[in-house]
């Protein structure tokens, strides 16, 4: 399958996209792009592109951190990956985000959707005892049960018993909880967006395509981006202090839009705390043409944002997520308590933070030397296996000493007390301490979800966002979507034509 003028960066197992069945496929690198090429006995060759950039695909190949998994899988190997997922004694990474979908009803019929009811044929709607249920099997992973969860759909609102839901999360352990959200009822009913608030909800997830209302009709089928503004200023009104813009990336739909989106959440920085970039994912049947004309990759978004800001956002600025696993193996060897820990495959997502000051977009890249910081961090968490409180105290003093000459000030942006959010955040690793970062920060980030066209089974192996489903089963987001979804869905959906409404 290595055709002329291609070099094989990896072999791995994908999906045929027509049977559903694993084959292999290699990860080639030809004509500056990496691609994923895979032939079916029975279905014939597919070819997609992985990234778009293969330079940077290799970049991001340096940051991989294989995790460990959990102590406590609920399925078996039997059928092999990505089919015994839930998950299984294969997995590597643990939950880092679980994911609970309340509802596969909606109020849009949005064409690029995979999870609604009306696309499905029938209402998958778990019961709030089985969500329960679900919130006290994902906090009983071990040794690190996951901090967040994600109430999604569909559309969550739906449902009048979300604040309670909301409320059960938190009773449950979660620290950080996300309602994920296309606005629409948020901008309509204040006193719901409150109830939200007041049970415990930590972050609004805002679906959130562009800042002109063509996007919003090309990928939603109806111009409610007036809503979208509705809906943040509602959150301001309840006393949220935490919204992620969601913007699900459709070439030729919104790409030229993703300046204007950092703008419009600078200048929202009070209640807006991160952009979370999605390329689009195909479900069903598409033709390569088709897939061509809207595939999007993580590095044309990283190029998108160098374009669009002029440069005052860098493609360098980016990193993989697992870079920022120094920070999670120091807490651990300071506190003695399992911090998340974020493995999820090198090519699966890259994320940046930035600071506003005067209209100003600053990258943290540009006063704070992170490989130095992170070099250090790691040479002090392998001090701090040795144990002992005298250790404790001593490689903590090194670190009030080494880490400031990591961060230039003259550089950073006035009144950021940068060393010591990060010295509370190391000495404590709470979700306080986090917190206060990111109320100052404004993190960018794209997390490139996976379909049976450009499935690759070594990510999924290392999937840390998570799904827990009634039956028991914590799947991976992608086998999820890709694979699993109808079985799960099908086996506890009415029909339409049955559907009674809530019980």
């Amino acid at each position: 399958m290595i055709g002329m003028g291609e070099k094989l960066l990896k072999k791995t197992k994908s999906l045929c996209p027509e049977c559903m069945q694993v084959i292999e496929a290699n990860v080639v690198e030809k004509d500056g792009k990496a691609l994923i090429k895979k032939e079916c006995p029975k279905h014939g060759s597919f070819e997609d592109v992985y990234w778009s950039d293969s330079e940077l695909y290799k970049r991001f190949e340096k940051f991989a951190e294989v995790g460990e998994g959990v102590e406590n899988p609920r399925t078996k190997e039997q059928r092999g990956c990505p089919f015994d997922c839930g998950i299984c004694s294969n997995h590597k990474s643990h939950t880092v985000l679980g994911i609970i979908d309340v509802t596969n009803r909606c109020n849009l019929r949005c064409p690029i959707c995979f999870a609604n009811a009306a696309a499905a044929g029938y209402v998958y709607e778990p019961t709030f005892e089985q969500i329960k249920g679900m919130l006290k099997n994902l906090r009983a992973n071990r040794p690190t049960p996951p901090p967040a969860v994600q109430f999604s759909g569909g559309e969550p609102t739906i449902r009048d018993d979300l604040p309670d839901i909301v409320r059960a999360a938190k009773e449950a352990g979660f620290w950080h909880i996300e309602v994920n959200t296309n606005g629409i009822r948020l901008a309509q009913d204040l006193d719901f967006v409150k109830r939200l608030r007041e049970a415990g909800v930590s972050t609004i997830y805002l679906q959130f395509d562009g800042v002109t209302p063509e996007p919003t009709i090309k990928a939603r089928g109806a111009d409610i981006l007036h809503l979208k503004f509705k809906a943040i200023e509602n959150c301001r009104k309840a006393g949220l202090t935490s919204m992620v813009l969601v913007v699900t990336l459709v070439k030729g739909i919104n790409d030229d839009q993703v300046g204007d989106i950092i703008r419009f959440a600078a200048k929202n920085k009070d209640i807006i705390r991160c952009i979370n970039v999605q390329p689009v994912s195909f479900s069903g049947r598409i033709s390569q043409e088709e897939r061509e004309r809207w595939r999007i990759t993580i590095p044309d978004f990283l190029k998108a944002v160098e374009q669009q800001t002029d440069g005052q956002i860098k493609e360098s600025d980016f990193y993989s997520i697992p870079y920022m696993m120094p920070i999670s193996r120091f807490i651990d060897a300071y506190t003695g308590r399992k911090f998340v820990k974020f493995t999820c495959h090198e090519h699966c997502g890259a994320a940046t933070y930035v600071f506003i000051e005067d209209g100003r977009i600053i990258p943290i890249t540009r006063f704070v030397n992170v490989s130095k910081l992170f070099g250090l961090l790691d040479s002090y968490a392998e001090q701090l296996k040795k144990g002992g409180f005298a250790v404790k105290t001593r490689v903590f003093a090194r670190a009030i000493k080494d880490v400031p000459e990591t961060i230039d000030m003259s550089k950073a942006p006035k009144g950021l007390n940068l060393l010591k959010i990060l010295l509370n955040i190391l000495r404590t690793g709470s979700y306080s301490a986090l917190a206060e970062f990111h109320e100052k920060a404004l993190m960018i980030g794209c997390m490139h979800f996976m379909d049976p066209y450009n499935f690759c089974q070594d990510r999924v192996e290392r999937c840390a966002i998570h799904y827990a489903v009634p039956d028991g089963r914590i799947i991976p987001f992608c086998s999820m979507n890709s694979i699993h979804r109808p079985a799960v869905e099908r086996e506890l959906g009415v029909p339409l034509s049955e559907w009674k409404g809530p019980k």
